[in-house]
């Protein structure tokens, strides 16, 4: 069991949680920081003061005060008007993801939610109640309203969930689960959908599979140069350790433990080539590169799902409620609209390589790797389908949080789209698993090409794992199949974990 304290969690906790069904519980620290935290708001509901969100309306509203008869009805409303996301459901992963972020957010005691409220979303966590939350709504500030609110909504016993892969009402999931639906008290409704956590959660999958991406992008470069007989004199330790980023002088490791005593590079040390082109040859930098940006938004998001995100804040030690911005998708907005340009670009030098493994005049390997050009036409096209790949993540790239555009009558009038930026970086993360699904495909047929000559340890590993699921191409057929099955060996990290298993782990960091 995962143990909440608002303090503590790590990704590899969410991941668990979002993936592996990790059940979920609350620490007796956190369960007291919830209750002195909510004893805070009731003293305050019986006051007559105004304080946004617990005895006024909400944005625009915030100059409207609430009598006391009225605020709860105010917290369930706020849920109800606020359910206005659009777009096919998020996946189970990242709700699973949400409700826990939302949970430890909580936990931290500044948000003065009743105890019974998060436990009644634990219960659904563990009980395995998705509720379905549309995708597209978000702008990123004041929280993730509407895609939270839409999660709040199966509390209440309102809404729809996903059971089995059909809807079901929120009423009636529950009942199937054996759970109550909430009624919300004054803040609550506030409380539960004031923060960042559906973009978080969307950054914490990408985050995970973007850590198997970048090593299966190391895999594949090395089958590249090993069907290319390109060179190791460019992974020599001696030049990454004169530009020491972390990114570069992993990459470097990696590629000399993948291409380790390659009988196919050891038969041309000696030959004339000098330099190979940059697509091979600059494989460290421009993988490590883009681990570095991997590493700065593990960072953020180290941070973030710990954070209290809620507005306003209810301080524990003075009982003040104090309004403020940490709602504010910016700091995730930044880091996923980078993260976005580093995975783009493992597409982009992924397309490069398998253009040169296509063309005879590049790669010493016969026309689009085929045994009879002209008659068949070989992997030619597999190359268009990597550009068009690489040329819609260039339209995906543009930076989301790059804009913004007021909302609330102008009360918000800067926003971050920070869960459109994680939205479009999961999109473009799978562009690229099937751009290097491609790069392999055509790496394996080269290598093909070359035997009797075995390639390296690793190498060798992914090759025998690649051609288990895709044979040789003797003659045309449909590739559309193959890239197919090599994209599920990456996305299932069987790829990553049989070369792992030859070599031992690949490098993301020092």
């Amino acid at each position: 069991m995962i143990i909440l304290d608002g303090y503590s969690l790590t990704l590899a906790d969410v991941v668990k949680v979002a993936r592996g069904y990790e059940t979920v519980g609350l620490s007796e620290a956190g369960r007291k920081q919830i209750i002195d935290s909510r004893k805070i708001v009731d003293k305050i509901l019986e006051e007559e003061s105004p304080v946004y969100g617990i005895s006024t309306g909400f944005g625009d509203f915030s100059q409207i005060f609430i009598s006391k008869e009225k605020r709860e009805k105010l917290q369930r409303n706020l849920i109800l008007s606020h359910a206005t996301g659009v777009g096919q459901y998020l996946p189970e992963d990242v709700v699973r993801s949400a409700m826990m972020l939302r949970a430890n957010s909580l936990a931290k005691g500044y948000s003065g939610i009743k105890l019974s409220s998060v436990e009644m979303l634990l219960a659904m966590l563990n009980k395995r109640v998705c509720p379905a939350v549309p995708a597209k709504g978000s702008v990123g500030a004041s929280g993730d309203l509407a895609p939270l609110s839409h999660m709040v909504l199966v509390m209440l016993g309102e809404g729809q969930a996903i059971v089995n892969g059909k809807l079901v009402s929120g009423a009636e999931t529950l009942a199937q689960s054996g759970l109550k639906p909430v009624a919300l008290g004054g803040k609550e409704g506030l409380a539960l959908i004031n923060g960042t956590q559906i973009m978080t959660a969307v950054g914490c999958m990408v985050w995970q599979d973007a850590v198997d991406l970048m090593k299966t992008a190391d895999v594949a470069a090395a089958l590249c140069i090993e069907a290319l007989k390109g060179t190791r004199t460019a992974f020599d330790p001696r030049i990454s350790q004169v530009r020491p980023h972390i990114g570069q002088l992993a990459t470097t490791e990696n590629m000399l433990r993948l291409t380790a005593d390659s009988a196919i590079i050891e038969s041309h040390v000696n030959c004339s080539k000098v330099q190979d082109a940059y697509s091979l040859r600059c494989v460290p930098q421009v993988h490590g590169a883009s681990k570095d940006a991997l590493r700065r938004m593990e960072e953020t998001l180290t941070v973030e799902i710990n954070a209290a995100t809620d507005n306003p804040l209810i301080m524990p030690d003075t009982g003040e409620a104090i309004s403020g911005g940490n709602f504010h998708g910016q700091p995730i907005a930044l880091v996923m609209d980078y993260l976005k340009l580093a995975l783009a670009e493992i597409g982009n030098i992924s397309e490069r390589r398998t253009n040169r493994l296509l063309d005879s005049h590049l790669s010493e390997l016969p026309p689009f790797l085929t045994a009879y050009p002209g008659e068949d036409s070989g992997l030619m096209i597999t190359q268009y389908t990597a550009a068009s790949l690489v040329s819609e993540n260039k339209v995906l790239v543009h930076p989301a949080s790059a804009d913004s555009i007021p909302t609330s009558a102008n009360q918000e009038d800067h926003v971050s789209m920070g869960t459109i930026a994680a939205r479009q970086a999961r999109e473009i993360l799978d562009n690229v698993r099937y751009i290097l699904a491609i790069e392999c495909l055509a790496a394996a047929q080269g290598i093909d090409f070359l035997s009797p000559l075995n390639p390296g340890k690793g190498t060798s590993a992914a090759h025998k794992a690649i051609r288990q699921v895709v044979p040789h191409l003797d003659e045309d057929r449909m590739p559309a199949p193959d890239i197919q099955s090599i994209y599920d060996l990456i996305a299932d990290r069987t790829l990553v974990i049989k070369v792992e298993e030859a070599i031992g782990t690949l490098k993301i960091s020092g």
